[in-house]
């Protein structure tokens, strides 16, 4: 025998061994694979996606696949086989996947252990459209404006008809380039189509487009089951299985336009009105009044808040803005009320000035604007402090009118007659003789007060003067700083409502009579300075001074001993 031909025998069983143990391997690899139940499908139609792998503890990732289809059903299960005396396990997972959309799909390498699938292709048709009253279930889409601007809430309603005896689930998916919220409860009722009687689910959405250009928002879908009747059940015959699908809705969204109000504000409608408003008030007593604006095409975060008016004579507390969204006939409706309290100043003649809110009106493609008029009060006097003030008159202008004979010559006009100089000396004098007199009451003012702060907390008035100060600050501002106030405004209050001039709060506790006003003035002090419960010492202060403060004599106050124990404000 050639020396070749005894080395191949002699390394015969080597190789053989070797070939056995890659073909081993290749084995081992190729048990992990993956494969669909059929290559072509419908958009919503349930293909069946199978992995099997011998890897023990391994399952495979589904998550890539939730791109471009609808994660279904998934089940597992496990299979032994005994060969040549070895056992070997084979696990097989199944999971129902329904395409959302047509065209060429690609179901990528999915993750299994340490080992990955090879990727596989299904190639996706668009369903057919159903016909009303021939299709088991069938859905009707429609949108409020097919060709809205940039950042404007279109209205998007969905109705899905379906056999009276089904059950399922109703899907909408989102844009890519627009933002898409349910709005409101779904509407049930049944309507006859074609001869046939269809049960109804009504569903709104609303929708914002992100950017200008094309929007398109994808088919809604339903998958559920025909129930039927107990006939079916008798024979064997199980649930039929129910699928529809929508059609897409194209939108070409208009950017916003150059000469368009800033704040951007594209609506259908924007109106403005008082529901409710007082014709009279009372100086140093709230009046409430309530604005109500109500908008077609926007949602409680597009429209901006009703602004506060401004009213010169009184004091303006707004209250939080109530927001009510609806659906009426197909497009989403706005509700804000806000409530504000008006506190005059004065009596006399007060006006809350128009309001004005800029919009653009999508419908006609211009700014637009909506007013609300000016509210006019009568405040008649108040008390206390309130009781001597009054409203200023609005300044009229005086009209500037020509002398009636004009100067004879440029002589004449250029030096002034004699009586002029008089009339004009006379008043110089006058002037300066007030300036004098108001510096002089500004120096005792001062001087009181220099007095006041180093005798002691109060300064009574000097006898016969009795009643010349006058309390700023009324029982009606303690409840409204107790309501809407901070604790330094109700700290101020209350120093305003004593009968005369107080330094501080340790000067209006030495003040007061009653026990129980003193500790509810002691909380106070403690709330404001972050060592007590503000919530808890407003309402001891409603509790003790709801009949109003207590004080003691002027004559009978005595300056406390100590220095104050907080710090002046």
């Amino acid at each position: 025998m050639p020396a070749s031909h005894r080395r191949f025998w002699r390394l015969r069983p080597r190789a053989l061994m070797l070939l056995a143990l890659v073909c081993t391997v290749a084995d081992a690899h190729a048990l992990t694979r993956a494969w669909l139940d059929r290559p072509q499908a419908t958009v919503g139609e349930p293909v069946v996606l199978n992995v099997e792998t011998d890897q023990r503890g391994a399952e495979p990732d589904f998550s890539a696949l939730q791109g471009d289809f609808e994660l279904g059903q998934t089940s597992s299960s496990q299979q032994m086989q005994m060969s040549n005396g070895s056992v070997s396990r084979r696990n097989l997972f199944a999971v129902t996947l329904s395409p959302t959309r047509a065209g060429a799909l690609v179901i990528p390498a999915l993750q299994v252990g340490g080992e990955r699938t090879s990727p596989l292709s299904l190639a996706v048709r668009q369903a057919a459209a159903a016909v009303p009253g021939q299709s088991p279930a069938f859905i009707e889409t429609e949108v409020d404006d097919a060709t809205p601007y940039v950042q404007q809430s279109v209205g998007v309603t969905v109705r899905l008809f379906y056999p009276p005896m089904a059950t399922g689930r109703l899907e909408q998916p989102a844009p890519q380039a627009g933002a898409l919220q349910t709005v409101g409860e779904d509407t049930s009722y049944t309507r006859e189509v074609g001869g046939r009687q269809y049960s109804v689910v009504e569903r709104h959405y609303l929708l914002v487009p992100d950017r200008s250009g094309t929007l398109t928002l994808p088919p809604a879908r339903f998958r559920g089951q025909d129930v039927r009747n107990w006939m079916n059940d008798l024979f064997g015959d199980g649930p039929r299985s129910l699928q529809a699908s929508g059609t897409p809705q194209v939108l070409q969204v208009q950017p916003q336009p150059a000469d368009a109000p800033q704040p951007w504000l594209p609506l259908r409608s924007l109106r403005m009105r008082y529901s409710a408003a007082p014709s009279s008030g009372r100086a140093g007593e709230a009046a409430t009044f309530t604005i109500e604006a109500v908008a077609v095409g926007a949602t409680a975060a597009q429209l901006p808040d009703l602004p506060v008016p401004s009213v010169p004579g009184a004091q303006v507390f707004p209250e939080p803005a109530e927001t009510t969204e609806r659906f009426v006939d197909g497009q989403p409706q706005l509700t804000v009320t806000r409530r504000f309290s008006l506190v005059p100043e004065g009596a006399g003649k007060l006006t809350v000035p128009r309001t004005a809110l800029a919009w653009w009106n999508v419908g006609e493609g211009r700014a637009a604007e909506a007013v609300l008029p000016a509210l006019t009060l009568q405040v008649a006097a108040g008390s206390g402090g309130f009781a001597n003030r009054t409203l200023p008159a609005p300044v009229a202008e005086q009209p500037v009118t020509a002398p009636e004979t004009a100067p004879s010559s440029a002589t004449d006009a250029a030096i002034p007659s004699m009586a002029g100089l008089a009339a004009g000396g006379l008043w110089f004098w006058l002037a300066l003789a007030f300036c004098l007199l108001w510096l002089l009451t500004l120096a005792l003012l001062l001087a009181r007060r220099r007095g006041a702060g180093a005798t002691g907390a109060i300064a009574p008035a000097p006898a016969g003067r009795q009643g010349a100060y006058r309390p700023t600050r009324t029982q009606a501002d303690l409840r409204r700083a107790l309501d809407t106030g901070t604790l330094d405004e109700v700290a101020e209050t209350l120093r305003g409502m004593a009968p005369t001039p107080l330094r501080d709060l340790d000067a209006v506790g030495a003040a007061l009579v009653v026990p129980e006003q003193q500790q509810a003035l002691d909380a106070l002090r403690r709330a404001r300075w972050a060592d007590g419960d503000g919530t808890q010492a407003r309402q001891r202060l409603r509790q003790a001074f709801s009949g109003g403060p207590q004080w003691r004599q002027p004559a009978t106050v005595e300056a406390p001993a100590l220095e104050p124990l907080y710090p002046h404000r």
